[in-house]
């Protein structure tokens, strides 16, 4: 990812893969399947919302690239795809931006967290319209079978995922979207120094991506805001 070894990835990827496979119960691995769906979601409007933004503020680049659509093969990367599949966290194809293509009217560094903060705005969206669908499908007793079980499962992992994403790329750490958003509101000085040294964050972030750090930052968050959009949204329906 983004300059890490990709062979390191490869084999990260496939001992998270055999562990979870060689444990996994006919139950999780309809799960796995079931989460397919979810992450291809997921992936795709985040890096789409990024392109969108990129482009609305006068940069033509993702446009060029053919980044503007919900295809999933336009957006999702197989390293992170595999990733977010197994461990928990991964990312999609990185959107190319040009800065020097946004409008003159707007400061650069903020259309810069604009554009980053795109992907992760799109992913709280979903989880909330699909939270919605999620409990109305139990309010008006739409699970009344097993395949709208199934559904409903897929539905509930499109909520879990997109938070997740949305969450995770919120570490104000290189090479993620929160970094360019924190960039934003920096003082000059300590902007030109986080710019000077962004190649210790970016260990830092490797450090934290290699000993699962990030899923024991981000699992408590992620509980958080889907606990409290399902409480909020069981309230509009009266649902206890």
């Amino acid at each position: 990812m983004f300059g890490l070894d990709k062979r390191f990835i490869y084999i990260f990827i496939a001992i998270m893969a055999v562990r979870f496979l060689a444990t996994a119960s006919s139950d999780t691995l309809i799960g796995l399947v079931l989460t397919i769906p979810a992450v291809l979601i997921a992936m795709t409007f985040h890096e789409f919302a990024h392109a969108k933004a990129a482009d609305m503020l006068g940069d033509e680049t993702p446009r060029i690239q053919g980044r503007l659509n919900l295809n999933p093969f336009s957006h999702v990367d197989p390293i992170g795809f595999a990733m977010l599949i197994f461990a928990g966290f991964g990312w999609g194809r990185p959107v190319e931006i040009n800065p020097n293509n946004f409008n003159r009217n707007m400061e650069l560094t903020k259309a810069e967290a604009i554009v980053a903060f795109a992907g992760p705005a799109m992913n709280f969206v979903l989880a909330i319209v699909f939270m919605i669908i999620y409990v109305a499908m139990y309010a008006f007793g739409l699970i009344n079978s097993q395949l709208m079980y199934y559904v409903a499962l897929i539905v509930n992992y499109i909520v879990v995922i997109n938070i997740g994403l949305g969450v995770f790329n919120l570490i104000p750490l290189p090479p993620l979207d929160g970094s360019k958003i924190l960039m934003h509101f920096l003082p000059y000085n300590a902007r030109a120094w986080f710019e000077k040294n962004q190649w210790y964050f970016y260990i830092g972030f490797i450090i934290i991506f290699i000993t699962g750090i990030a899923g024991d930052i981000i699992s408590p968050a992620i509980d958080g805001i889907y606990n409290g959009l399902e409480h909020i949204i069981r309230t509009m329906f009266n649902v206890g």
